[in-house]
């Protein structure tokens, strides 16, 4: 990578991702982007190439040799990891007595152990730099049949917040972007019409008040953030 500030993005071939890989590449970052779809990768890193210097890498987080990778791609200067990607699990959502135990270990593997591994890995090429796990509100309250991704996302936030009480030289953020209209929302609700809920996009503008701002290390609703000092 050429200098200048780098970040990796997890997950940025569509939805959430990609609306902030957009958003950052109009503002100068060099990215670092994966996704599992190769072709959808590809056609993101193509448009996002017409504004800054990207490497796409196609894979799963949940491959250690992925993770690697991604952080070599990025040099020797990391200075904003965002852990975006993550699955649903079983769709429609089984509610736990009968989630099967070797699914939800999926999950987990992907959702809050593969986030954990990769910033074990970035961590030594950060200086001051900024972590965000993405959340959601799935883990914070108890709704029925959302006991596998929602205990994924309770487990991530609190190993977010605890990093961030470990490391007060960075700053370390757990965000809920909100109800999306996304094909993960959709995957969720199988059959219903999810039109009415906001873009991706509505959720980028909190996020970058955590990036380009000051706030302490914490959990943060991207949308409460909108219009807020940094």
């Amino acid at each position: 990578m050429i200098p200048g500030k780098v970040a990796i993005l997890t997950g940025a071939s569509r939805g959430l991702g990609l609306a902030l890989a957009r958003e950052l590449a109009r503002k100068g970052w060099r990215l670092v982007i994966d996704a599992r779809g190769v072709d959808e990768l590809e056609r993101a890193a193509r448009e996002l190439s017409e504004l800054t210097v990207v490497r796409a890498l196609a894979g799963d987080v949940g491959d250690a040799g992925h993770r690697h990778a991604l952080a070599a791609a990025a040099g020797g200067r990391i200075d904003l990891l965002i852990n975006n990607a993550s699955v649903l699990g079983p769709s429609p959502q089984p509610e736990l007595a009968s989630y099967p135990v070797a699914e939800l270990a999926s999950v987990f593997r992907v959702n809050v152990l593969a986030p954990l591994a990769l910033i074990q890995l970035t961590l030594p090429k950060m200086t001051g730099g900024c972590v965000i796990n993405v959340t959601s509100d799935a883990a914070v309250e108890p709704y029925p049949g959302w006991g596998g991704y929602g205990s994924s996302k309770a487990a991530l936030e609190q190993l977010t917040l605890v990093l961030g009480a470990e490391r007060p030289d960075l700053r370390v953020y757990a965000v809920d972007p909100g109800d999306m209209r996304t094909r993960m929302h959709q995957d969720a609700f199988p059959g219903v019409d999810i039109s009415d809920r906001p873009p991706p996009e509505d959720s980028v503008p909190g996020l970058l008040t955590l990036i380009e701002g000051t706030l302490p290390s914490g959990r943060y609703r991207a949308r409460e953030l909108v219009g807020v000092a940094p």
